[in-house]
């Protein structure tokens, strides 16, 4: 029993390319039984160690944590704040201008409009008020464009968040099958593991050429490149999901298989002009295009706006002082005295008619028709787009219902004929050719199967993006 227990672990480190150092004290201590046992200990906590990631926590975290979508947060944020901006145009602007020097030689003054030699000290105050009373209609029309605008950015966070969840749910299948091909890799070298050993033992009986020997040899190899080869793209592929989640490459992370059953149920039937209808309403590309379509539409009545006159109305207030005026005053009763003395107030309306502006006016308008016409055929062609791309999908998951539904009956052929090859092969009835050949063969139907699986899922999944079904596995 505690041989065989050490073979399984020794396998599994194997299987899974775990720590090399472990496998090297497994090799030097593989008889020793309290070793292998604290080694089991230890692989079991390292295992634990590693954070477990299933599609909707792969989701989660990358909603979370990704930084496109924090930038994209940050530009919903700078629209709320040209909104702001605009309400605040609307209201009324309030200064105040303080001025105090000291005067020598010979300057004006300014509290008894005179010209003075002496030095003296000088101080005003003017407090205004201003408000827009008609701009033809621009600072109320602001607002709705960056309202509008802020609605687009908002639409624009969702598809950054969809296009993301949807490129997530593209590379966790890609993982998922990646796994598979690991696992047929490493079943295809021990059966060329098997299969050499017999070559060997037939040779030295004298039952087989060396040319099989060394066919059975390159059936090893062949099985651990293709092995090394799925190795390398579950590598891969488990990075780029990382990057997504933004967590560090040299974090441990497991990527949780789904019950292979429940992954065959995909429905192909569609009706596509549901499909289309449904993923109009939801689509965010179509809706970021209309968003933009309709701030578009809004800034084409700011531009006009331009034309019309702006009447302002506006009050001030304000007084002065200079020890000039009164050089006999003492104390701060007289700095007063003069100040109310010198109060003064104005009120009144201020009207500005454009007449030229050097063409900024017309030029601007019709830009933004032209931004407005361009908005238009942009979401025109983001639906058309849409309808190509689902019908495309739809197309795509029937075909690849049939292809996963050849590649299974091919894998069975192929397994029932390798079985078949491998028993008349063992009794020396199959040349080592027929049976390299019916190997390989077996190899890539069972591939071919795995890939056709996940290609049959992940286009069912695809569709229910369009449709804005939750995605789960």
């Amino acid at each position: 029993m505690m041989v065989h227990s050490k073979s399984v672990l020794i396998k599994q480190i194997h299987e899974h390319s775990k720590d090399k150092i472990m496998a090297l004290y497994i090799l030097k201590f593989k008889r020793t039984g309290i070793f292998s046992i604290l080694l089991v200990a230890l692989w079991s906590f390292t295992a634990s160690a590693q954070t477990a990631i299933t599609l909707q926590k792969a989701v989660a975290l990358t909603l979370e944590r990704n930084l496109t979508i924090k930038q994209s947060q940050i530009t919903e944020q700078l629209g709320a704040e040209d909104v702001r901006q605009a309400r605040g145009n609307q209201t009324p602007t309030l200064s105040v201008n303080p001025q105090a020097s000291y005067n020598f030689g010979r300057s004006a003054n300014l509290t008894t409009y005179s010209y003075t030699s002496q030095s003296y000290l000088y101080f005003s105050a003017q407090a205004q008020v201003g408000l827009a009373i008609f701009q033809g209609g621009q600072l109320r029309n602001q607002v709705l464009e960056n309202k509008l605008i802020l609605d687009a950015d908002k639409t624009s966070t969702e598809k950054v968040k969809n296009d993301l969840i949807l490129n997530v749910i593209i590379d966790y299948l890609q993982i998922l099958t990646n796994q598979d091909l690991v696992t047929a890799a490493q079943q295809q070298i021990d059966i060329s593991k098997i299969t050499l050993d017999r070559s060997q033992k037939n040779f030295n009986a004298g039952n087989q050429t060396l040319a099989d020997l060394s066919q059975a040899k390159a059936g090893v190899s062949t099985a651990e490149y293709n092995l090394t080869t799925a190795q390398n793209s579950l590598a891969s592929t488990i990075l780029t999901l990382k990057q997504y989640m933004e967590m560090s490459p040299d974090s441990a992370i497991t990527v949780e298989k789904p019950d292979i059953n429940k992954l065959g149920d995909v429905q192909v039937l569609y009706n596509a002009d549901e499909v289309i209808n449904t993923a109009l309403k939801r689509n965010p590309d179509v809706r970021l295009a209309e968003a933009n379509q309709a701030a578009y539409l809004q800034a084409i009545r700011v531009a006009k706006g331009v034309y019309y006159p702006t009447l302002s109305f506006f009050a001030g207030a304000g007084s002065s002082y200079s020890n000039l005026s009164n050089p006999f005053a003492i104390g701060g009763a007289g700095v007063f005295n003069q100040l109310n003395n010198n109060f003064n107030q104005s009120v009144g309306l201020s009207l500005s008619i454009p007449i030229f502006n050097h063409s900024t006016a017309s030029v601007g308008y019709k830009k933004a028709k032209l931004n407005y016409q361009y908005s238009e055929l942009s979401t025109q062609l983001a639906k058309d787009n849409l309808g190509k791309t689902i019908n495309q999908a739809i197309l795509d998951v029937q075909s690849a219902e049939k292809s996963y539904i050849s590649a299974t009956q091919t894998y069975q052929a192929q397994k029932d004929a390798f079985n078949i090859i491998q028993q008349r092969y063992n009794v020396g009835f199959v040349n080592s050719l027929d049976y390299n050949t019916s190997l390989t063969n077996y190899n890539k139907a069972e591939t071919d199967m795995i890939e056709a699986k996940y290609t049959l899922v992940f286009r069912g999944k695809v569709i229910d993006y369009y449709l804005g079904n939750p995605i789960t596995l």
